[in-house]
């Protein structure tokens, strides 16, 4: 069984495709976090209060309607009782009205959200577009912030809870990706797509730049040296097979007399000689030659038409050969592995060498004006290319989401975010409704 079979089922969102007509609700703890849920308790206990108001009110206009005739205060009383229920009803119905029936009656223009809720999903969308996702105005606003300094000084800072939630983010993604996928098979098309790039790149010329910078620089001379060096090593080791050769191509009387072998020191010696004021003389004509040799060799590398497809064959017969994939099937794995390794245990690798480098970089990004630059005119072009291609994807898929929502599920969403402040709106309508009865009543007494 594949390690994807264990893993816990996710639902299916909410969009286009397999729109269900009833969201799967998270836990509430993360209706709480997420805000899907704002407050209920708090909006319900706001709702029992204005109706209590308008009740309280309903009982107060009825017990000044009979201390009517006792005494003139009543009538104020009853005046600010009678405006402030009707300012409270009306209320009532008004805000009613947005997400239901009142009193379950089908009154005409009511339960506005729920009938219109495809229309809003446009106007949402819509206004999305226009406001937020347009192309000069992700601009304006990304100009005004300043991304490479705020990541530098996350990066710097480092704190333990918000790196912990990125950490762990980012952690979860990258060992589900290393080990879902078919480790041969991911292998096999990295090295294809490198030996795709590897076939398009002509190597020759670039191994002739190199080598023409690296004399330009002198960088080429422990080249030679080591050449040098090599050469007198290989002398060294083969000092018997040379002098068998010097005494085969001596004739007789040389070697009868024994002037063959001092002949063969002789040589040997001289060998040695030369090489030793090769490398210790860094004008010897040799070292020139060679100096001259490596030139040329780095202009043909560049404009020699042979040299270069023999180069570029060379290359073809060493991306073709099996050795090499196989050396690059272990390299892979290690990789692989060691990134593994490291995504499980974060804390050790911050604490390394890569926390160092992250530590570094943020620094850098912090304190660099001219990297800042850089790095903020690449986000703000970042940002307004995906608000030009992707903003009608973006806002299809707010518009497609609402729109998917069934009537009930989009009334309650909505009241539950702003129907707090519109059991507000009941409260200060009752209490302005009583105000402008008791001041109506004193005109008229005033009359």
């Amino acid at each position: 069984m594949k390690r994807a079979d264990l893993r816990r089922p996710h639902p299916p969102s909410d969009g286009a495709q397999g729109v269900t007509d009833k969201p799967i609700d998270p836990p509430p703890s993360a209706k709480a976090r997420h805000g899907l849920l704002v407050e209920p308790d708090r909006a319900r206990r706001m709702r029992i209060t204005a109706t209590l108001m308008l009740v309280a009110m309903a009982g107060l206009f009825a017990l000044a309607h009979s201390q009517e005739g006792v005494h003139p205060a009543w009538g104020y009383v009853m005046a600010f009782a009678e405006a402030a229920l009707v300012g409270g009803l009306a209320d009532w119905f008004a805000v009613t009205a947005l997400f239901r029936h009142p009193l379950g009656i089908p009154i005409p223009h009511t339960a506005i959200i729920p009938k219109n809720k495809d229309r809003i999903a446009d106007t949402m969308a819509s206004f999305l577009r226009r406001n937020f996702l347009t192309p000069h105005v992700v601009a304006r606003r990304m100009r005004d912030m300043n991304v490479a300094k705020s990541a530098g000084s996350f990066l710097v800072e480092q704190r333990e809870g918000d790196l912990g939630r990125v950490r762990a983010g980012a952690v979860e993604l990258l060992v589900d990706l290393l080990e879902s996928l078919d480790p041969e098979r991911l292998g096999k098309q990295v090295r294809s797509g490198l030996a795709r790039q590897a076939e398009k790149l002509e190597v020759s010329p670039l191994l002739g730049k190199m080598l023409e910078s690296a004399m330009a620089d002198n960088r080429h001379r422990p080249l030679i040296d080591g050449m040098v060096r090599w050469a007198g090593l290989t002398l060294e080791d083969n000092e018997d097979m040379v002098r068998e050769m010097i005494r085969q191509r001596a004739n007789a009387l040389l070697r009868w007399t024994g002037l063959d072998e001092r002949l063969s020191n002789s040589v040997l010696d001289g060998l040695y000689k030369l090489l030793a004021e090769i490398l210790v003389n860094p004008e010897h004509p040799l070292r020139n030659k060679a100096e001259e040799g490596l030139a040329k060799f780095a202009q043909d590398l560049q404009h020699d038409p042979e040299l270069r497809a023999k180069v570029e064959r060379a290359k073809a017969d060493l991306l073709a050969n099996p050795a090499l994939a196989e050396w690059w099937m272990g390299v892979w794995e290690r990789l692989r592995h060691s990134l593994i390794d490291m995504a499980r245990n974060p804390d050790a690798a911050m604490q390394g060498q890569l926390g160092s480098s992250i530590r570094e970089l943020g620094e850098t990004l912090r304190s660099d004006p001219a990297l800042q630059l850089q790095v903020n005119r690449l986000a703000r072009r970042t940002a307004v290319g995906v608000a030009q291609r992707y903003g009608e994807q973006i806002v299809r898929l707010v518009s497609e989401t609402v729109k998917g929502w069934d009537a009930q599920t989009i009334t309650d969403r909505v009241e539950g975010a702003v129907g707090r402040d519109l059991q507000f709106i009941r409260i200060n309508g009752t209490l302005v409704g009583g105000l402008v009865g008791v001041t109506l009543h004193a005109i008229l007494q005033v009359i």
